[in-house]
C-alpha cells in the first residue's frame, strides 16, 4: 500500500483573556466612576489533533508546553494508535532510529510519555490528556499490519517539538475514577459505570504499561480480542475505544470516556522487560461488566 502524506494541522492554542471598562467617563464632574480590575480567563489545556493513516501521522510540527489534549482520528484502514516517545539529553528522531537498530532495550533517553491509543478504522476518534514538557519527541505507531511489520517501520513515525512557554499551564482535569498500573495489573479506585466519567491513569509498576480500552461484542471475551489482535480473521470481537499507550513510572495521563451498559477490557500489549512476552501473557487484562 503506498504512503499517504497531507499537510499538517495547526494546534489550537488556548489563549488568555483580559477586560477592561472604560474608566474615562465619570457620573458627574465630581464623582468618577472606579476603574474595573482586570481579569484573566483561567488557563485551558491546549488541543492537538493528529489524524493517522495508512502509514503516517497528519501532526503540527511544535507545540507549547503544557497540559496538553490530544485528539486521535483513525482515517485508515487499520488499527493506529500514537505513541508519544520523549527524547531527553537533547536527541532527535535520528538518533531513536539509530537506537532501534540495536537489540534490547531502549537508551535511558528513551521515555515513554503516553499519546493515545487505538480507536475504530475509518473515522474513530479517541483523545488522553497530559503534561508536556519542553523537549523534543516521536510520535510512533507501534501497532503491526497483517503482514507483522509494525507501522513506524512502514513510515508512520514522526518528529515533535514542545517548545517553552511563559503562559501558566491548565491544571489537571478532575479526575471521578483513578486507575492504578502496576506489574502486572489494572487497579480501580471504584467502579466504572455507564455514562460520561474521567479516568486518571497512573503507572506505578517497576516499567511502563498502557491501557487499551476496548468495547466487547455481545457475548465475547476479552481472550477473544487478544487472539483477534495476533490473528485478525473474520469480524472483530470488540472495538477499540482509546486508552493510553505506554507511561513511564510516575507517570499520569487522563481520559474521558462515555460508557453505554456492556462487557469491556483493558488490556497491555507491552513486551515485558524481562522476558519480551506481552504483558497481557502475566495476567494484564481485565474484563469489566458496565451496568
Amino acid at each position: 500500500m503506498s504512503r499517504i502524506y497531507s499537510r499538517s494541522l495547526l494546534p489550537l492554542i488556548a489563549v488568555f483573556a483580559c477586560t477592561k471598562q472604560d474608566a474615562s467617563k465619570s457620573a458627574s464632574t465630581d464623582s468618577a466612576a472606579p476603574a474595573a480590575v482586570a481579569t484573566s480567563a483561567a488557563p485551558v489545556a491546549h488541543d492537538m489533533t493528529i489524524t493517522a493513516t495508512d502509514y503516517a501521522f497528519q501532526a503540527p510540527d511544535q507545540i507549547p508546553a503544557g497540559m496538553t489534549t490530544v485528539h486521535l482520528i483513525d482515517s485508515g484502514k487499520e488499527l493506529h494508535h500514537v505513541a508519544f516517545i520523549k527524547l531527553n539529553d537533547g536527541k532527535t528522531l535520528a538518533d531513536l532510529a539509530a537506537a532501534m537498530k540495536n537489540p534490547g532495550p531502549p537508551p535511558a533517553w528513551v521515555v515513554d510519555h503516553g499519546g493515545v491509543n487505538a480507536t475504530r478504522p475509518g473515522g474513530g476518534m479517541a483523545s488522553a490528556t497530559q503534561q508536556l514538557e519542553a523537549g523534543n519527541y516521536a510520535l510512533i505507531c507501534f501497532i503491526p499490519s497483517a503482514d507483522g511489520v509494525p507501522h513506524f517501520a512502514k513510515g508512520m513515525v514522526r518528529p515533535l517539538t514542545v517548545t517553552a512557554s511563559t503562559d501558566a499551564s491548565a491544571p489537571e482535569p478532575t479526575a471521578d475514577v483513578v486507575m492504578t498500573l502496576k506489574d502486572y495489573s489494572f487497579t480501580l479506585s471504584k467502579p466504572l459505570t455507564a455514562g460520561k466519567q474521567t479516568i486518571r491513569i497512573e503507572s506505578a509498576g517497576n516499567q511502563s504499561h498502557e491501557l487499551q480500552l476496548v468495547r466487547l461484542a455481545p457475548g465475547k471475551k476479552v481472550d477473544d480480542f487478544i487472539a483477534w489482535v495476533d490473528k485478525p480473521v473474520g469480524p472483530p470481537p470488540a472495538e477499540p475505544i482509546g486508552g493510553v499507550p505506554a507511561l513511564a513510572k510516575g507517570s499520569v495521563a487522563f481520559i474521558t470516556s462515555d460508557l453505554t451498559p456492556g462487557d469491556y477490557a483493558f488490556v497491555c500489549f507491552l513486551p515485558d522487560a524481562k522476558d519480551g512476552k506481552p504483558h497481557f501473557t502475566h495476567g494484564m487484562s481485565q474484563q469489566v461488566h458496565i451496568t
